[in-house]
């Protein structure tokens, strides 16, 4: 059964930057798109990344041009790099295929972006 563990998340200060990684346990890469979501307090569940098979990728507008999705298929993991990051990026961030299974949700990894 596949599970996608995040990690990565921190605490940091805004205009700073975090990497966090998604690793799967099964093969799941090579045939689904992959995505970051992310749920602030108080707010719904957002896909903010995504990247296709083909390394197609897709941001929200409020992350473009400061985040970054990448997939490495050969160790079953998808990374996202966040730059210049701003306390409205503060929220608990998930990985899941694009479109979502809800049976595939992990725990997420908190990001707080705080002076």
């Amino acid at each position: 059964q596949v599970q996608l563990v995040e990690s990565g998340g921190g605490l940091v200060q805004p205009g700073g930057s975090l990497r966090l990684s998604c690793a799967a346990s099964g093969s799941i890469f090579s045939i689904n798109a992959m995505g970051w979501y992310r749920q602030a307090p108080g707010k719904q569940r957002e896909l903010v990344a995504s990247i296709t098979t083909y390394d197609r990728t897709n941001y929200v507008d409020s992350v473009k041009g400061r985040f970054t999705i990448s997939r490495d298929n050969a160790k079953n993991t998808v990374y996202l790099q966040m730059n210049t990051l701003k306390p409205e990026d503060t929220a608990v961030y998930y990985c899941n295929v694009v479109p979502y299974y809800n049976r595939l949700w992990g725990q997420g990894t908190q990001v707080t972006v705080s002076s």
